[in-house]
């Protein structure tokens, strides 16, 4: 990863080695692949005292249509924007077009981070 307002080249052309590799606070974690099935949470430590809660698999969504919102089950996923093979899977995302008992929703939210998904109803066209 390049370090953030260094440049990899010298004025000559040669390349810039690291100046040092990452530390434990700088590394990233595995994402949480969401998936349809029965409800599974995993509640981890984020930076300072706050806690994250992840889902692992679900089948609850909170679905909005127009004014109102509905607790709806997820029956499947229609089509995922981030990845073409996550909507095989069944893996939800944010922006992931899921099929509920209230018909068609977009998930607004991003479960592997909040823990619950929220979507919004989308008209069949």
């Amino acid at each position: 990863m390049k370090d953030q307002g260094r440049s990899t080249r010298k004025r000559t052309g040669g390349r810039l080695k690291p100046l040092r590799k990452k530390k434990k606070h700088e590394l990233g974690r595995q994402p949480t692949e969401t998936q349809v099935g029965e409800p599974r949470f995993r509640t981890t430590d984020a930076r300072g005292r706050n806690t994250k809660i992840r889902a692992l698999t679900t089948d609850a969504a909170n679905v909005t249509t127009g004014d109102e919102t509905v607790s709806a089950t997820i029956q499947d996923v229609l089509e995922n924007g981030a990845n073409p093979n996550y909507a095989r899977r069944n893996i939800i995302t944010k922006g992931a077009v899921i099929v509920t008992t209230e018909g068609k929703a977009r998930v607004t939210s991003r479960p592997g981070q909040t823990g619950q998904v929220n979507a919004v109803l989308v008209d069949d066209e």
